[in-house]
């Protein structure tokens, strides 16, 4: 069996703000720790993955820079894909394709404006709501459907409690398990890691061994992206693109052929709005 883990951070066990999981600087003296919780529940579904069989484990690295994690850093002889680049168009998923069995989404968090979620958001700070063909989604479900186009399902996810309650809702037989439970956007009752790490392995594993129940999240044919941006100019910048219509004031829409085009298009939108509003200023 071959698995794929996509390993986010501001879900893993005891993060709350991003002065902990923005990365290295003299200003965030606990990313060191964000670092060490990131590998730790990454290790967790590792060891539950290979409990259930797999003998293979590929861990895609996607927080930021994708240079959190480090090779040295996992066990059970996994994996590592890590560091950025131009060519790659699966983002967050670099490296599924469909050799793989099933997927993995370990430290997600929910969708931008879900009550109660530790540092919700999709994708970038500048976008406030997203839809593909009408349906409301955030990282975990652009993740589970770029594994969806391959044919992979995504069996266990690990997040806070809202971000679990959003994959369910999303995958209703996806197994879960909440790290912490959030009381507002950096703020959350954290579970400790000697508590997280079994609750981690054994949802991976429970995921895994019912695999064969759980269904791809397909989006068949032709996809609408929709987004509502925090800001008019965001919009502004991005109607300028070729094929992309203005819809009001904040929002911004265009039709794509398939869900690979349609997360390339996102993906970009983000980038073009918001590196482009710092040029206005």
């Amino acid at each position: 069996m071959r698995v794929f883990v996509s390993a986010d951070i501001e879900g893993v066990t005891g993060v709350t703000t991003w002065d902990q999981c923005g990365g290295p600087a003299s200003s965030r003296f606990d990313f060191v720790f964000a670092r060490q919780m990131m590998a730790h529940d990454v290790n967790s579904a590792i060891r539950g993955a290979k409990a259930a069989g797999a003998e293979l484990v590929v861990v895609k690295d996607s927080h930021g820079n994708s240079k959190n994690l480090t090779a040295d850093l996992l066990v059970g002889g996994a994996q590592l894909v890590s560091g950025v680049g131009c060519g790659p168009i699966d983002g967050m998923m670099q490296g599924i394709d469909g050799t793989f069995d099933a997927c993995v989404l370990v430290g997600y968090h929910a969708m931008a404006g879900t009550p109660r979620a530790v540092m919700e958001h999709t994708m970038s700070g500048q976008v406030h709501r997203l839809w593909f063909n009408g349906r409301e989604i955030g990282e975990i479900g652009l993740s589970a459907g770029l594994a969806g186009r391959y044919g992979v399902p995504v069996v266990a996810v690990t997040s806070d409690e809202a971000g679990c309650a959003e994959a369910r809702a999303l995958v209703p037989e996806v197994a879960t398990a909440a790290v912490k439970e959030g009381y507002g956007r950096y703020m959350a009752r954290c579970l400790p890691p000697e508590a997280t790490g079994p609750l981690i392995e054994a949802a991976v594993r429970d995921g895994l061994e019912r695999r064969s129940e759980i269904a791809p999240v397909v989006f068949d044919g032709p996809v609408e992206v929709r987004v509502e941006f925090n800001r008019a100019e965001s919009a502004d910048l991005c109607e300028r693109l070729p094929g992309v219509r203005r819809v009001d004031g904040y929002t911004v829409a265009a039709d794509c052929p398939d869900f690979a085009a349609a997360h390339r298009l996102f993906r970009n939108l983000c980038i073009f709005g918001g590196e482009g509003i710092q040029s206005l200023h």
